[in-house]
């Protein structure tokens, strides 16, 4: 594993940066006006007290404090904490029983659930208190990961969830993303760095550890709205063939190619991953594997295996997690349909099978909670033209997709690998290290 290093200036400067962060971009919502008719009316009983006091046990007693529809105060916190989750409704507080994270995630972005302080801390405290205890349901887990399991997230399947998330306005992500639309972790090797030249260091990440040269030809599954299958083409000399079944990234990145003068070194097909034919120097692939499929991972190696040449590299960027899991309901819902984040163990499904070797493993999650720390910050300053585009609910979605996934990469649990590998007998391979931070 490659450590992310970081001097007592660096951290000093991450720290400033959250700080001002958490104080001046997350703002206190319960005074966002919910309708009167979403409110319950009459008192909390003693049972719904002890119903909230026993799921606040149940999350390890995080710090925090529970308001209910008449004011109770509620919380297992031997301090006063500076965050408050109020319940407007008695039968919010009876789905959360049933299901967490979906109804929280529901009832949120419906406005019966609200939160005073930051929304990132609010999901800081609970994953940080969640070890503490046995979190896993078995029975609705389980359930869960066996339906995960068998249903198989065929073509059509993946170009639906796809469509869902990413189809919904290339002027939408304008508003938040870098200038290039990378949507993946960028890389700082400086946390003061900008999005836009983080997005760019990533970029060279990538390119230097599969150690493109000019003449070779790349593969790229899953190529978003084609900034790294461009910057590959233009800065590396080399071919690349990119493939991506999102209509609107597709047009986006053709009409980029053009305007660009690259479209006779850059190919963007609008197909999937599975029909990936010819024989290439370099597989690459960032952000996608979590919509390939747990039980596709065998066939995904199969297809790497055929158009990757003997003495090739490639790499695959992938958000992940410590140990196999189901990603939780209201991700799933909500944001991404379909998607899986996978352990390493899993992902050896992908290169065991085929006898691939890894040659470099690099966890960057604090990089991708920074990057998500730019984006939630300019989705905030853009929120005007974004309520121009969609209703509160969206709105309320995003916030708490956004801001959930900035706390998790920070408590660790999500984690971002890229895995390096190559054909088991080749030995044209890298000695060390040093090439890869030669420009940084």
């Amino acid at each position: 594993m490659n450590p992310i290093k970081a001097d007592s200036k660096t951290k000093s400067a991450q720290s400033e940066r959250t700080a001002d962060f958490e104080n001046n971009l997350i703002h206190p919502d319960v005074d966002s006006g919910l309708p009167e008719q979403k409110r319950t009316a009459g008192k909390a009983s003693a049972f719904d007290k002890w119903l909230m006091r026993t799921m606040l046990q149940k999350l390890g007693n995080p710090e925090i404090e529970v308001v209910l529809w008449d004011d109770s105060v509620i919380t297992t916190s031997t301090s006063s904490p500076p965050i408050r989750v109020y319940i407007h409704q008695r039968s919010t507080l009876n789905k959360l029983l049933i299901d967490p994270s979906l109804y929280f995630g529901e009832g949120y972005s419906q406005g019966t659930i609200e939160v005073e302080g930051s929304l990132v801390s609010l999901n800081e405290a609970i994953n940080r208190s969640m070890p503490s205890v046995n979190a896993k349901h078995f029975y609705r887990d389980g359930i869960r990961g066996c339906l995960r399991w068998l249903s198989r997230n065929t073509i059509d399947a993946a170009r639906n969830n796809v469509h869902h998330h990413y189809d919904i306005g290339n002027d939408f992500y304008q508003l938040w993303l870098d200038q290039q639309l990378a949507y993946t972790c960028a890389y700082f090797s400086d946390p003061e760095m900008s999005l836009e030249a983080a997005q760019i260091a990533k970029m060279d990440h990538v390119c230097r550890k599969v150690g493109l040269k000019p003449g070779d030809t790349v593969v790229e599954a899953g190529c978003g709205w084609g900034a790294l299958a461009l910057h590959m083409a233009k800065n590396y000399g080399v071919r690349v063939k990119a493939f991506n079944v999102s209509h609107e990234q597709i047009i986006y990145a053709r009409e980029r190619a053009n305007a660009e003068r690259l479209s006779d070194r850059v190919e963007f097909v609008e197909d999937d991953w599975r029909n990936i034919t010819g024989s290439f120097d370099s597989f690459v692939s960032v952000g996608m594997l979590e919509h390939v499929g747990l039980k596709n991972y065998e066939e995904l190696g199969n297809v790497i295996s055929r158009c990757q040449k003997p003495d090739g590299r490639g790499l695959i960027h992938s958000i992940g997690c410590n140990s196999p899991r189901v990603l939780d309901s209201w991700t799933t819902k909500r944001i991404f349909p379909g998607a899986h984040v996978p352990s390493l163990s899993e992902m050896m499904r992908i290169f065991e099978p085929q006898k691939f070797s890894i040659l470099d493993v690099e966890n960057l999650r604090l990089h991708y909670a920074l990057t998500l720390e730019h984006w939630l910050q300019r989705y905030e300053q853009n929120i005007d033209e974004v309520r121009g585009m969609f209703d509160e609910k969206f709105i309320r979605t995003w916030r708490l997709y956004l801001s959930a996934s900035i706390a998790s990469f920070r408590t660790g649990s999500l984690q971002l690998f890229q895995v390096v590998f190559t054909n088991g007998r080749n030995n044209e391979v890298p000695w060390t290290r040093d090439k890869l931070y030669q420009s940084d």
